[in-house]
């Protein structure tokens, strides 16, 4: 078993939960529950939830948030450089963010790798066929 400490810095990790009262579609507030399994600290998770409305509106806006505005994001969300560089690294780590042509953009890797997962355990460890993961 892999220590979080010892993890690569490009990784991420997010908290499991089993119980299906605990499941992001059943909170009140789902984007808060997704950034609280990535985020330790309740703060940290809420600036996280900022951040990524902030890239969301800026993109359907057609004006993505440029990675230069870093000193405007940082007041914004009340952080320190060092602070935001790391949220905004586990966020990209995660895949919920990418950073192109200096623009930062919401991502479907998130999306893709848990699906890649599920469907991995379902087929090769449970040994179930493709077809009844639906």
């Amino acid at each position: 078993m892999s220590i979080v400490k010892n993890a690569p810095k490009t990784a991420t990790t997010i908290v499991i939960r089993s119980e299906s009262s605990a499941r992001v579609s059943s909170s009140r507030d789902p984007y808060y529950s997704l950034m609280r399994r990535l985020f330790q600290e309740d703060a940290t998770a809420i600036r996280g939830q900022k951040f990524l409305n902030l890239v969301e509106s800026r993109q359907k806006e057609g004006n993505p948030l440029r990675t230069e505005d870093w000193q405007m994001i940082i007041e914004y969300l009340g952080v320190s450089r060092a602070s935001f560089y790391s949220m905004r690294n586990k966020l990209t780590g995660a895949g919920l963010i990418s950073i192109k042509n200096q623009k930062y953009h919401l991502s479907g890797q998130f999306s893709k790798d848990l699906m890649d997962m599920a469907r991995w355990w379902w087929t090769a460890i449970l040994e179930n066929s493709e077809e009844s993961l639906d």
